[in-house]
This record gives C-alpha cells, structure tokens and sequence, in this order.
C-alpha cells in the first residue's frame, strides 16, 4: 500500500511584526513574535484543531500558512495535484492558481459578507474571479453548493441581512467551498452564533468533510467543539505549539501544564461540582516573552531549568509531542 503524503508540511514557520520606537524619527526597536517555529504535518481528510487563549497566535498561524499573512521564515508546503508547492517563498503573481485549493471561512458571519450584494453573487464571485463559471452554470452551481450547506436555492436573489447568523455562515460555507478546495481553514466558525446553532454548523462541517473529502484546520477556543470535530489537536501558547497530539489523548492524558489547565476551565454540567480553575495571569507577551518556557511564570510545576531554556517539541510515545522539561 502506497504511503499517504500530507496535504500541509510546516516547518519552522515565523511570523514577526516590527515594533518601531515613537517619533519622527522612527526606528525598530524589536518584533512581535506572534508565530514562533511553527511545525506540523496535516493529512488528506484530517481536522486539526488549533486551540488556545486569545493572543497564542492561533489565526496569525492560519493567516500565515494560507499566505494572507507573508511568512518571515520557515516552510509551507502544499500539494496540488501531487505536486509540492513551498508557500513561502512562491510569487504573489503566481498565488492565484492556488487559492482555488486553499479557502478560509472567517468567524464573524456579519461583516465578512458584503451587504450589497445578493447571496447568489456572493457565492458565485469565486467562480468568476477564477472563470471557471458563468450565466447558467454559475447559476446552478450556486443553488446546488446552497443545497449542499443547507439553504433554500429560491433565496438566493436576497441580501445578507435578510438571513439569521446561522444561515449566514452557511453562506460562508458555500463561498469557501464552491471552489472544491482540498484545505479549509476555518477561524472559529462558531463562536459568533447562538449555542444552538453552534451544534448544526459544526455537524455540517463533518459532513461536507466526509462527502467533499475535505481537510481542516480548525480554529477554536471552545474545546468541546474541537474534541467533537478534530483527529488531532494542537495546544499554541505565546505563538508555540506546547502540545499536539490525537484528540482522545489530549483530554483523557495532557501532558503540558497549560493543556490541563485549559481542560480544567470547561465547565462541567453539574452544579454540585466545584471548578478549580488552575490557569492564572495572562498570556505572555510576544512583544517581550520571558526567558526560558515562555510559560514558566505561570506554571506551578516550573524548575530553574524552565526559566532558563526553552523546551522542544519531543516525542512522548506514539506521536504525541510536548514541549516541556517537565
């Protein structure tokens, strides 16, 4: 049996932003380390979750590898076709062809959809950019790509602000996925919509994942989302992976401190069950990440050594990777 490549190679993957002193004279005076050594492979039909707290860089990293965001170093590598493409160093001008492979839906159904223009248009503006598409087959490629996540085709001559925040999404979906990408990235899609909305779109995802053949990367901060939905989960703190391993692994045995005080934060539906929330203080700051793990000064469990090194990402049995001394 042949061997399965990954879909995404990442290696070493950076993302700086400069900081510049005030003045008129301005000059750098150093960088905002939003994505720092970024690594990991995704295979075809997987979902990644990338979770941690506001400010681990989770969208940057996603922005970055899709190439929303230039790289400051590193690796992307993308197949198309059987062929690996370096994301990174590729030309803006040949980036075009690509993106009908690589698509993201954004979190906020609201503003990422234009209010003057029709569902219909909206949808079907990627077939016309890539002129893959047009009069009647745009037309019936639209209604069955709305059919698909859920919407009523007759609807599609209305405006966005004639749907709820659900059906809204869905329209996302559709606008991602008319293209038949490989790789969806998707940057909490759910976390703007009611809690019992939430559970359809995220069961739609699955299931255009199964009949599509689709692979994720799944942005989220809520955890029950992720472990419904995701094969596999990386833990990002201050623009690291501390932790990445199978989904049933990372809730039943964390092995980083932060991945177990993360998990100790999901409520638990039981009012006769205290919560000991064990995470406390706020994230590192990238812009001035402390020596060492850039953890440790939260950490209860920190030794000199981990005010001192900074931890690599190893191999603790069966592909489950930590970094930490500990």
């Amino acid at each position: 049996m042949a061997e399965v490549s990954p879909v995404l190679r990442v290696r070493d993957l950076c993302k700086y932003f400069p900081v510049y002193s005030k003045g008129f004279f301005q000059r750098q005076v150093g960088v905002v380390r939003a994505v720092d050594r970024l690594s990991f492979d995704l295979m075809p039909g997987e979902t990644l979750g990338l979770v941690g707290e506001s400010g681990s860089g989770k969208t940057t990293a996603v922005r970055t590898i899709l190439r929303a965001l230039r790289p400051t170093e590193g690796q992307v590598r993308f197949t198309v076709d059987g062929e690996e493409v370096d994301l990174v160093s590729i030309p803006n001008r040949d980036l075009k062809p690509l993106r009908k492979k690589m698509q993201m839906i954004f979190q906020d159904p609201f503003s990422s959809l234009n209010q003057r223009m029709t569902v219909e248009t909206i949808v079907g503006e990627p077939l016309v950019i890539h002129r893959m598409a047009r009069g009647r087959e745009l037309r019936n490629r639209v209604a069955e790509m709305l059919a698909k996540v859920g919407l009523n085709p007759e609807h599609r001559t209305r405006y966005p602000h004639a749907f709820s925040g659900g059906q809204r999404q869905r329209i996302g979906i559709a606008r991602a996925l008319i293209l038949n990408p490989s790789l969806v990235a998707a940057d909490e899609p759910v976390s703007a919509l009611d809690v019992s909305v939430q559970a359809q779109v995220i069961n739609l995802l699955a299931d255009l994942q199964g009949e599509l053949g689709l692979t994720y990367i799944l942005v989220a901060h809520d955890l029950s989302v992720v472990k419904h939905i995701s094969h596999r989960v990386a833990v990002m703190y201050a623009g690291r992976i501390v932790e990445l391993a199978k989904t049933r692994e990372i809730f039943e045995s964390p092995q980083h401190p932060y991945t177990r005080a993360l998990i100790s934060a999901v409520p638990y539906p039981d009012p006769d069950v205290k919560m000991k929330f064990e995470l406390l203080g706020e994230v590192a700051d990238p812009a001035h990440l402390p020596p060492g793990c850039s953890f440790h000064p939260r950490c209860d469990e920190c030794s000199d050594r981990c005010a001192e090194e900074v931890p690599s990402l190893r191999d603790v049995g069966g592909g489950h990777l930590v970094a930490c001394h500990l």
